[in-house]
């Protein structure tokens, strides 16, 4: 873990990655997490009762999903990572801290005996996704005041803090862990949910997609106009930078220097599932090497183009990322 901390992130500076020093750096995640399951199979016929295509399922498969499959992203990259959530007294969710320990992710759950921890159920057929049925509860009020509680504990023993709000009710105290984080000089990037981005105040970055940020900045007729209203919102919330993820468009980073933007790398898109995870992972764990803001998003948006030629929700690793130079 690194000895100096600062809740600011420089913009151009940042020595060299190397995978020594990545297996250095602690990245703590929090938010909503989820159990991804994968049910495959061969699509034959048309039911005679309904409309629908008959799945005869072959194979299953289950992955991390959320915050978890953040996590799961950071230690895939050699990195160390805290995952603090939320789950239920229940088989998906003792998969879910199962699938961590196979990813070697520092493991602080609290349980719920209330919550039916998220299941993501996708049903698979000739490689195309026929149907995904959700199963999800909100964590009770008990539970999310200790979660707060541990946070402030592990803030010490990890250089940046990921938030990845996923709406699910798992950050409730959002606004404290924010606080909590920047007393503590920690970094704190937030992958944002909903159109009520006050609660992510003071953070120090956000990573809105393009459908997120106009929920809350409205549409835009053109880049210029984009900026204007992608720094307004920085400025009212007080933070270093917003990252706007743009798909085919590639990204654009806004700070107090302006407007940057990377383009994208012409890829085959096969799945975009769990993308922004890989994305906000690739991003934090840099950051947290000490990578410069710039730097740090370019490699997070090469992450992103070699994710979304992966089925369901994957990981980019290390030789992945740096392959022919990054």
């Amino acid at each position: 873990m690194s000895t100096t901390q600062k809740t600011s992130l420089d913009l151009k500076s940042g020595a060299p990655i190397d995978l020594a020093g990545l297996r250095r750096v602690h990245v703590l995640v929090v938010g909503d997490v989820m159990l991804d399951r994968y049910w495959f199979g061969e699509v034959e016929r048309i039911s005679p009762e309904a409309p629908v295509p008959v799945v005869r399922i072959a194979t299953t498969e289950e992955r991390l999903g959320g915050a978890a499959n953040v996590a799961r992203n950071v230690t895939a990259l050699g990195a160390r990572a805290g995952l603090l959530s939320v789950v239920g007294n229940d088989e998906p969710g003792r998969a879910v801290a199962g699938l961590l320990r196979q990813s070697q992710v520092s493991d602080h759950l609290h349980v719920d005996a209330t919550l039916a921890t998220t299941v993501k159920l996708r049903v698979i057929g000739r490689r195309q996704q026929i149907a995904r049925i959700d199963f999800e509860s909100a964590p009770v009020a008990e539970v999310l005041a200790a979660h707060f509680q541990q946070f402030q504990s592990l803030l010490d023993l990890h250089d940046l803090v990921v938030l990845s709000d996923y709406g699910k009710g798992g950050l409730t105290h959002i606004v404290k862990m924010i606080e909590a984080a920047r007393a503590a000089s920690r970094p704190v990037i937030v992958d944002p949910k909903g159109d009520d981005y006050s609660r992510y105040a003071g953070a120090t970055l956000i990573t809105p997609n393009r459908a997120e940020l106009r929920e809350v900045v409205g549409r835009w007729r053109d880049e210029a106009d984009l900026e204007r209203r992608a720094q307004k919102l920085r400025a009212d919330l007080g933070l270093q930078a917003v990252l706007l993820t743009r798909s085919e468009e590639g990204m654009s980073l806004f700070t107090d220097e302006g407007a940057w933007t990377v383009p994208a790398q012409a890829r085959e898109v096969f799945d975009v599932s769990g993308a922004g995870d890989t994305v906000i992972a690739v991003l934090g764990t840099m950051l947290a090497a000490g990578l410069g803001l710039r730097e740090a998003a370019r490699l997070a948006n090469h992450a992103g183009g070699i994710v979304v030629g992966k089925l369901g929700t994957a990981t980019v690793t290390y030789d992945e990322l740096f392959a022919a130079g990054g």
